[in-house]
């Protein structure tokens, strides 16, 4: 029987992405390889309990949403995620991952939208970034650069040029939260005619840090 190690299934609205302020069921999945200096979410690091995948999904029918996210956690850490996805997607349900670029994404089910977070180095773990993941990318899915400082933004400026990015899919701009200021990041932004969206934690501008938000 398929089972996976849940932190928390929780319906919320979506604060990143190009489904940014949509109601969105949340998978958050417990484990991951990597420790971000700005982790919101280092209780999913072990907390969590097993579930089997129709535990799962009827948690998830009890929002009657069609969106689904799964994340962490980093979600791929698990082995059968990839088998959830495709559950997900064969139900018919709109179906996001969130991924660190830290495992690789070749075997995703091409219905699946990709958010695939490259890091950056005042992440602490950009040594991590798989390279080989980028021409796995399709055009519906999205890669996001959490920016802490004006050297990850002209890293991160670089890194997309270096790698053609902005012509695999939408390039996403976030500050960190408490750490980069937006206003700046957009008015660099707008000063080097970036190929990318800014975008912000919509769900801590409403509700801080709670929680299950």
């Amino acid at each position: 029987m398929n089972t996976l190690i849940i932190n928390e299934i929780f319906y919320s609205i979506q604060g990143e992405s190009l489904s940014s302020g949509m109601p969105t069921v949340f998978i958050r999945l417990t484990g991951c390889p990597l420790r971000c200096q700005y982790c919101d979410t280092a209780y999913a690091f072990t907390e969590g309990s097993k579930k089997t995948f129709d535990e799962i999904i009827n948690e998830v029918k009890n929002f009657n949403c069609n969106n689904i996210t799964v994340t962490g956690g980093e979600p791929l850490s698990q082995q059968n995620t990839i088998d959830l996805l495709t559950l997900l997607n064969n139900l018919s349900y709109n179906v996001s991952i969130e991924t660190s670029n830290a495992v690789s994404i070749k075997n995703l089910d091409n219905k699946t939208i990709i958010i695939l977070d490259v890091k950056t180095p005042a992440s602490k773990e950009s040594d991590k970034n798989i390279i080989d993941n980028y021409k796995y990318l399709k055009s519906m899915d999205q890669i996001k650069f959490v920016i802490c400082d004006l050297d990850d933004y002209i890293w991160a400026k670089d890194y997309i040029f270096k790698y053609n990015l902005h012509k695999k899919c939408t390039v996403l701009f976030s500050p960190s939260y408490d750490e980069m200021d937006i206003k700046i990041l957009a008015e660099n932004m707008l000063k080097d005619n970036i190929p990318a969206r800014l975008q912000t934690q919509l769900h801590k501008v409403i509700w801080s840090d709670e929680r299950g938000k």
